[in-house]
């Protein structure tokens, strides 16, 4: 299984947590790490080749900081640039079909903060269905996001731990079970 995680992370050289994932997950050869920030510093996405980068492997994982209860601008543009009519979805848009698309989010708030009551009154599950709406139009299977809450007070050792689980996450193959 082919794996390809597409870090968008404005500022990933001081993160905490995503940059702990990226560093756990260069150890393993069938994972591509696509950092769109690195990439595409002026924003110009080429479509063709990240069209052509998602179709190469059998599982795509969103990975990044939550942003105002969303995804930094960069992925949401690559979104609305790369997920195109005929390609993505539509009646010949069937390039994603069957692949697995997984959310791997960080937040620096606590998960108590997300739930009904708590400071943001909705759960991340809430918060997220825009992508799984996205992942039902495009064909691909929605596997459970792997989320990180209270990045802002995680302790080294806290951070390594939850690299190496992520890492086993994203390349298990029953997810489900």
């Amino acid at each position: 299984m082919r794996v390809l995680v597409i870090v968008t992370h404005p500022n990933i050289e001081n993160s905490t947590v995503n940059k702990a994932w990226v560093k756990e997950l260069k150890k393993h050869s069938n994972v591509t790490i696509h950092e769109l920030y690195k990439q595409y510093s002026d924003e110009i996405i080429d479509i063709e080749k990240e069209q052509k980068l998602c179709e190469e492997h059998d599982r795509i994982v969103l990975q990044f900081p939550f942003y105002w209860y969303s995804s930094p601008p960069l992925l949401k543009k690559w979104q609305d640039e790369v997920l195109t009519y005929g390609w993505a979805y539509g009646s010949e848009g069937n390039k994603l079909h069957n692949k697995d698309l997984i959310l791997a989010v960080t937040s620096g708030s606590p998960k108590e903060r997300y739930q009904a009551g708590g400071r943001n009154q909705y759960s991340m599950s809430e918060l997220l269905k825009p992508f799984q709406a996205t992942s039902n139009l495009i064909g691909t299977t929605f596997l459970p996001s792997f989320i990180f809450h209270g990045t802002y007070h995680a302790t080294t050792e806290e951070i390594e731990e939850n690299a190496r689980e992520f890492a086993h996450y994203i390349l298990s193959r029953d997810i489900l079970e």
